[in-house]
């Protein structure tokens, strides 16, 4: 069945919300470019909007009652926020589910060296990446540094106007007959992905020399290291962590307990002389965790318990301690149950098995430069909606969850009954390629789950491409999700 142009059906006001939303969605994926940075930006967001410490109140033991709004964080990487409804938990949730990491490059944890004069840091990408795709753009540094005295220092280079940048160099033109014709994944290898970040000698003087060549002595003789050879091997290193220590105090062992990402630089940007759409750096899956996150936000009084859950690690299998994988979303459960005065195993089984969940999360665009991957009566157009999933995975449905018809129904009626612009899709034609989602996760429970986002052009490349109106229609769907006290007769009856 084809789907219309969402465009076509606002009026001025609906344009002047839909702007409203866009405009602080560009705004968060410029300045969060981290899950860490995701996550405070999200939980800032939601102590203004009145969220307290799950922690905190189980530490009180304070009693949580209907139109309570707490949040739980695991390691400053994964955020719950959930708001307590009128009705008992295990009668279920609606649940809200994204991921908020992104493909990018990883620094290792020796990473700095120095060939021949410039100044690298190795790097290990992290999620799928075109590895071409990430040479010769400007590039920002953002993370943190831990200390072995407990301290930690946020590094953001790049962004600001007056930052400087850093880049993967490329092989010129000229010289570059034997690497075209090389296969795309063999034109640059993972292991060459090299941040160029300094090329400017130390420049030692006489006495300083002097001075530095008797701290080594007696270094040396105490059994430790000096600087002084190290800054005449390598000068433009021992420059560039002089800059490091100057500038943050940190020395070379400390990338070590370091955690530093690279982005690419810049603010994301209204595309089209339309301005109809948005060229951003991690929109998978920021698009779906922002709507999701001001969706929570939005949602006032429900009757069945609103959840957000945005989560780390997705782009590399949602493992880890903040990745949908571990225990954190059922531990928070089981908290909130035990203060709302509904505790136990069985009563938490019951509450999972009985939610509904959209798992949040970005679907492929139809492009027509590479329409011969895509199968049109299943494709997800831009502008023409909030995209559903029924299933993703590869080949023959593998590694996919695959939402019930008893599911797709109920979402159909509530979209529906919200005005809400939707569309189906596959994730391009059958055997061209898959990929997964966090979906098949909250499913062990038992929950009806189903894949839903907004198209992307261009996923996983480091400029990423949405269409405003399938935004405006994700944050409205995922509104009329929560708020939707209907799922459980749906099921029960």
């Amino acid at each position: 069945m084809d789907t219309e142009s969402a465009w076509k059906k606002y009026d001025e006001a609906a344009l002047a919300e839909l702007e409203r939303v866009c405009a602080g969605y560009v705004d968060f994926i410029s300045r969060n470019k981290t899950e860490r940075e995701c996550a405070a930006s999200a939980l800032a967001l939601a102590k203004e909007a009145g969220y307290v410490s799950l922690e905190q109140a189980f530490q009180e033991k304070r009693t949580l009652r209907p139109g309570d709004r707490v949040f739980a964080h695991a390691h400053g990487k994964a955020v719950i926020l959930v708001q307590l409804g009128t009705r008992p938990l295990q009668e279920g949730m609606n649940i809200l589910g994204a991921h908020i990491d992104s493909p990018r490059l990883d620094l290792k944890q020796n990473p700095l060296f120095e060939a021949d004069g410039q100044v690298r840091l190795d790097t290990h990408y992290y999620g799928g990446i075109k590895h071409y795709q990430w040479v010769a753009l400007p590039l920002a540094l953002h993370g943190v540094v831990a200390k072995k005295d407990g301290s930690v220092v946020n590094v953001v280079v790049g962004e600001d106007p007056a930052d400087p940048v850093f880049c993967v160099t490329d092989l010129l033109i000229h010289l570059a007959s034997a690497q075209m014709d090389k296969k795309a994944r063999e034109v640059v290898a993972g292991e060459d992905l090299d941040l160029l970040v300094g090329g400017r000698p130390l420049v030692i003087g006489a006495d300083e020399r002097a001075d530095a060549g008797a701290s080594a002595r007696e270094s040396a003789e105490g059994g430790a290291a000096g600087d002084a050879p190290s800054a005449d091997k390598e000068p433009a290193k021992a420059f560039v962590l002089s800059l490091l220590k100057e500038r943050y105090g940190i020395e070379e062992a400390d990338f070590l307990s370091a955690e530093l990402e690279v982005v690419p630089a810049g603010p994301a940007r209204e595309l089209g002389f339309d301005r109809s759409m948005v060229l951003g750096y991690g929109q998978d899956d920021r698009v779906c965790a922002y709507t999701s996150l001001l969706a929570q936000l939005a949602v006032e009084a429900p009757e069945r318990t609103s959840v957000c859950v945005l989560v780390d690690k997705e782009e590399i299998g949602s493992v880890g301690a903040t990745g949908m994988a571990s225990r954190f979303f059922e531990n928070a459960v089981a908290t909130v149950m035990e203060l709302a005065g509904e505790s136990g195993e069985l009563a938490l089984r019951r509450a999972l098995s009985a939610s509904a969940m959209l798992s949040s999360d970005v679907s492929a665009g139809f492009d027509p430069a590479y329409a011969s991957v895509f199968e049109r009566k299943n494709a997800a157009f831009l502008g023409h909606g909030l995209v559903f999933n029924k299933y993703t995975g590869a080949r023959g449905k593998s590694g996919s969850n695959d939402a019930s018809a008893e599911y797709m129904a109920a979402i159909r009626h509530v979209m529906d009954e919200a005005g809400v612009a939707f569309q189906t899709a596959e994730l391009g034609r059958v055997d061209a390629g898959g990929g997964g989602t966090i979906a098949y996760l909250p499913a062990q429970y038992g929950m009806n789950v189903i894949d839903s986002g907004v198209a992307v052009l261009s996923m996983h490349a480091p400029w990423e491409v949405t269409n405003k109106a399938d935004i405006y229609e994700a944050y409205k769907g995922y509104v009329a999700f929560l708020r939707f006290a209907g799922f459980y007769g749906y099921f029960t009856s």
